[in-house]
């Protein structure tokens, strides 16, 4: 896979909108090893993190800083992903760290409106230079609480933030009205789409009211340039080590 595979008109869309679609990013045999994988492995339920949205409802979280030599590093660390990150921010990149999103049926909460950046800025990091590389684990719907977005908000720049139940969400008054001026889009997705957003893109989900999971994988980026200037639980810069698309099937 080339060190820059997505196309201008890709890169464009990211720059104007704050997020890219890539349909079929991943493909079916990737996805079933990942799938394989992730529902068997009992760390992804020990360690979780119980988030709970403003009304009480649960979401799991589970989220890691070395990328590392297992599957989830594969795909965190192959070409496809770090070369389209590469091309987003305009530089080299490495990786902040990863998580899985574990929204189970009937149960799994909302997340609040927020913007990456709007509690990464409190790490150090200077600038915007972040984004992130969401791939459906799961088939993604309106009814099991896919992803949504506000189309171009990234242009807003910082919001305010702070805590509704256990999440850190965007002012209010700030979404409210940027949801009277963005086009809100859902990202409804089959599984191995992947959403690339930038950090100060402002999104959200719903409650899962469906009887299917919503499990999705996450790997955030900061650029080397964008090193922070203090420590904190998310790693400073660390040179990636890059590896081929065909690991994912072949490690």
């Amino acid at each position: 896979m080339s060190r820059t595979p997505l196309s201008a008109d890709q890169v464009a869309a990211f720059h104007r909108d704050g997020y890219v679609v890539c349909r079929g990013y991943f493909t079916s045999g990737e996805m079933a090893r990942l799938i394989a994988h992730a529902r068997g492995d009992d760390v992804l339920e020990s360690r979780h993190l119980p988030i709970t949205d403003a009304a009480g409802r649960l979401s799991k979280l589970t989220l890691w800083n070395d990328p590392g030599d297992d599957l989830y590093g594969m795909f965190s660390r192959c070409e496809r992903v770090v070369g389209a990150m590469e091309q987003l921010l305009g530089g080299e990149v490495y990786h902040y760290h990863a998580k899985m999103m574990l929204k189970e049926p009937r149960v799994g909460g909302a997340w609040e409106w927020h913007q990456d950046y709007g509690y990464w800025y409190q790490n150090g990091c200077l600038l915007p230079d972040l984004a992130s590389c969401m791939v459906a684990v799961d088939r993604a719907t309106r009814a099991n609480g896919c992803l949504q977005l506000l189309k171009g908000s990234q242009r807003m720049g910082r919001v305010e933030h702070g805590t509704f139940g256990t999440q850190t969400g965007a002012d209010p008054e700030r979404v409210s009205e940027a949801m009277k001026r963005f086009e809100l889009i859902h990202f409804e997705a089959e599984a191995g789409d992947a959403l690339f957003f930038h950090a100060n893109t402002l999104h959200g989900s719903a409650p899962n009211t469906s009887e299917h999971p919503r499990w999705s994988l996450i790997m955030c980026y900061n650029t080397r340039a964008n090193d922070p200037f203090k420590d904190s639980h998310h790693p400073r810069y660390t040179k990636l080590d890059i590896v081929p698309d065909a690991a994912i099937l072949t490690r």
